[in-house]
């Protein structure tokens, strides 16, 4: 069953055990149907790994907290690596959730850091990014944009992050600035896949991974390594 994939999976209620196909790559339900988009997840692995080495490299001391960046990045290789190969929809569900766990933990440790709000309002801020960012694909009418479209609010939090660094004259503004760039290239791949199947049979969805990879990297590294090199006293 070839569907829309929406940033949450706007799908109708299925039993978890369902499978799904929605990638272009995908020609039926086996296990190695979508070899590429299987595989190139393990470029999440590896940021995760290239991360954990850099914090141990340029930090005397590494707090868990930037730890739990890279076990998270490595979470959403695993997790998308199941959806991609089992297909299903529980396998989607945790796809999803590995994704927005991480976007609104890294939330979390930006205002805590970088806008020095109290671990309270913090936690309020990244509790409500969570759950507009959830909702939000589900407000959306089915369609083959419908999947990149719901990732809007990520879209807007990089920005919104980026403009306050900036602001307030941080060093990591442009690291940030950057970042949102490339995410935004990467969505594009993202939004074309669904579009390009005729033409182009192993579709985009591939380097959506690859260039996110890379995203997660370079943010991640930026928050818990640059940050504290450019912050003011």
């Amino acid at each position: 069953m070839r569907r829309d994939a929406a940033g949450a999976l706007n799908l109708p209620p299925m039993p978890w055990s369902s499978q799904i196909d929605i990638y272009c790559e995908r020609t039926d339900l086996t296990l190695w149907s979508e070899p590429l988009n299987a595989l190139t997840n393990l470029a999440f692995l590896l940021a995760a790994a290239l991360l954990w080495w850099a914090q141990s490299r340029a930090l005397r001391r590494v707090d868990p907290q930037d730890r739990a960046l890279a076990v998270l990045i490595g979470a959403i290789g695993v997790a998308s690596f199941l959806f991609h190969t089992l297909a299903t929809v529980w396998a989607a569900f945790a796809d999803t959730l590995s994704i927005l766990v991480f976007a609104a933990y890294f939330l979390f440790l930006f205002l805590t850091r970088a806008a020095r709000l109290g671990g309270s309002l913090a936690l309020v801020g990244a509790c409500v990014f969570a759950a507009l960012s959830y909702a939000f694909p589900k407000m959306l009418p089915a369609g083959p944009a419908t999947g990149s479209a719901g990732y809007l609010p990520y879209v807007i939090a990089l920005a919104l992050m980026a403009a306050y660094l900036w602001r307030i004259g941080s060093g990591s503004a442009r690291a940030f600035l950057g970042a949102t760039l490339l995410f935004l290239v990467s969505l594009a791949l993202r939004t074309a896949d669904p579009l390009l199947c005729h033409g182009l049979p192993l579709g985009t969805h591939f380097a959506w991974h690859l260039l996110n990879a890379v995203v997660l990297y370079w943010l991640a590294r930026e928050l818990s390594i640059g940050l504290r090199a450019t912050q003011r006293p």
